[in-house]
């Protein structure tokens, strides 16, 4: 896909110059040039259909599967990486550390793996870790604590797997785990600016409801509340 795109660019690029040669050569070069250009674009159309076609059946082979404590090392590893390539541009090198080093340490992710009432999910693909999902319950959930209720606290996908649908296959593992709780509803939070986020839960039907203070290191920042009715 690389070579053929700077072949398509050399050519462009020929095909451009042809009309500051004399009019005689443009008049003999260019039927020739017009019709080797459709032909690439022709080809070009093709790659990207087998590349598209190529990567709907790569991600249809993605598996979802538990996480477990024999897994804490690439769990941290994925949580820290995904959280940072989320929000580091928007947020102080000293809030981001602060955050990561409480939120992600062994210790606490060795505690929510143990809770009965939480539960992670990796994406795994030709056995690469391309996102992971925490659910919360009951106790666990972060506000609410509503028994009928799943809390969605994070889906993270890396950014050179966004637009693959990683994040989708992530989210309707969690509806159905929620269905299989026999929750009434599914709720999250989502950071005010994080709008790639936001866009996502609205396309998938949820509503907001509420906000609330979100604290990222030292900085309180506010996170829109959002819910999914499961049953009416």
């Amino acid at each position: 896909m690389v070579k053929f795109k700077k072949y398509l660019i050399i050519l462009f690029e020929y095909y451009n110059s042809l009309p500051k040669l004399t009019e005689s050569s443009s008049l003999s070069c260019k039927p020739f040039a017009n019709l080797v250009f459709l032909n690439v674009m022709q080809l070009w159309k093709l790659q990207l259909h087998s590349h598209k076609e190529t990567l709907q059946h790569k991600m249809k082979n993605i598996d979802i599967r538990k996480v477990t404590l024999n897994d804490i090392d690439q769990l941290q590893k994925i949580g820290k990486q995904t959280f940072s390539e989320t929000f580091s541009g928007d947020n102080s090198e000293e809030d981001m550390k602060k955050y990561l080093d409480e939120h992600f340490s062994i210790e606490k992710l060795t505690n929510e793996l143990q809770n009965p009432d939480s539960e992670f999910y990796f994406a795994v693909l030709d056995s690469t870790v391309i996102g992971y999902l925490k659910l919360n319950f009951g106790e666990s959930q972060t506000e609410l604590k509503d028994s009928k209720a799943l809390e969605i606290e994070r889906i993270y996908v890396p950014k050179k797997y966004h637009g693959q649908r990683v994040g989708q296959v992530l989210y309707e593992k969690a509806i159905q785990v929620a269905r299989n709780k026999n929750a009434d509803y599914v709720w999250l939070g989502v950071w005010e600016e994080n709008h790639r986020a936001l866009s996502f839960y609205k396309k998938n039907g949820f509503a907001e409801f509420d906000k609330h203070i979100f604290r990222l290191g030292n900085d309180e920042q506010t996170d829109i509340m959002m819910k999914l009715q499961l049953k009416a």
